[in-house]
């Protein structure tokens, strides 16, 4: 799949906001505000279950990397993940 379908199916779940579990959880980061070179993702499966978490890193922006949002994408819909949330903007990465 290609980068643009990926990252449109994602925003498009995004953007449908809470409509229960299970839900999915994504945070970008990196060493500026500017380039998300790692994706941590939380999965959590009902309310109040601990959140298990994945991370995706990349050599390039991860926002802009084919096979890191295709991954995400298949990762969202083999969960079946009723909620996907997105973290505004990139957060920087201090470990």
């Amino acid at each position: 799949m290609n980068l643009d379908k990926s990252t449109k199916r994602i925003a498009k779940k995004v953007k449908n906001g809470f409509q229960g579990y299970p839900q999915i959880s994504l945070a970008y980061y990196g060493q500026s505000t500017e380039l998300a070179n790692k994706v941590v993702v939380e999965f959590i499966s009902e309310a109040g279950a601990p959140p298990q978490i994945q991370t995706f890193s990349s050599d390039m922006d991860a926002k802009k990397d084919e096979t890191i949002q295709t991954t995400l994408l298949k990762v969202i819909e083999r969960a079946n993940a009723k909620t996907v949330l997105e973290a505004e903007g990139i957060s920087i990465d201090n470990a």
